[in-house]
């Protein structure tokens, strides 16, 4: 078993390595992308900028001078959305009705590097330049790769930019503000609605306490001034 597993990872790394002894790698730069919590349009956008090189100012669309772009963790890309149930692979055999498809679900548990691939070839223009930019892209699902003796560069993603609200969302936003202010102006007012009702019935009591106290204590005035004479 362990010769076995010698052998078979020997050959991966001569694949790996094939690719770019076609390549002329002078003067490249080698960017390591970790696609752990990234979404996967926007990594693939990242990726095929840096295949094409436009991340650089001698940047020309008839010349590759795009630098050699190796992803870790392609098991742990991230979709948005119902894209992972609702989004389809299709493809034919060949043969009369032979129209296979496969969801991006079961696509991730075949081979998670795949579709990180085709979303960034979807994204390259078809020209020559196409299978050239292809050789510079070197995908692996766990963050192992054999390029450890290259001078490595990790590639910061940019921050993510927050898109601007949808006009009917902004409006039905804007609804949802103006109805709980009014119903807090609502709650306030007859909160002190019911304050000044409360003040009004303490000072009619007062007036109606004191009204008995003068209407008990009149009569004895009026007795006592009339023992005095």
């Amino acid at each position: 078993m362990a010769s076995q597993a010698a052998t078979t990872f020997n050959g991966n790394l001569k694949k790996a390595l094939a690719g770019p002894r076609r390549i002329n790698l002078e003067g490249l730069r080698w960017r390591v992308l970790d696609a752990k919590g990234q979404v996967l349009g926007r990594l693939a956008s990242q990726i095929s900028s840096v295949i094409q090189g436009k991340d650089k100012p001698t940047y020309a669309l008839n010349r590759d001078d795009g630098d050699m772009c190796i992803v870790i963790n392609a098991k742990d890309v991230c979709v948005t959305g119902r894209k992972l149930t609702n989004k389809f692979y299709h493809w034919h055999t060949g043969y009369v009705g032979n129209l296979k498809e496969r969801s991006l679900k079961d696509q991730m548990a075949k081979d998670s590097t795949e579709v990180i691939r085709k979303a960034v070839l979807h994204m390259l223009p078809r020209n020559k330049l196409h299978d050239d930019r292809d050789r510079n892209l070197r995908i692996y699902a766990g963050s192992e790769h054999p390029f450890g003796d290259r001078p490595l560069e990790p590639f910061v993603m940019p921050p993510q930019k927050v898109r601007e609200m949808r006009p009917r969302a902004r409006t039905a936003l804007i609804r949802a503000q103006k109805k709980a202010e009014e119903q807090e102006q609502d709650a306030e007012y007859s909160g002190k609605s019911a304050n000044s009702s409360g003040q009004r019935h303490k000072k009619t009591i007062q007036l109606r306490t004191e009204d008995l106290e003068t209407a008990v204590l009149l009569p004895q005035v009026i007795l006592s001034d009339m023992l005095r004479l």
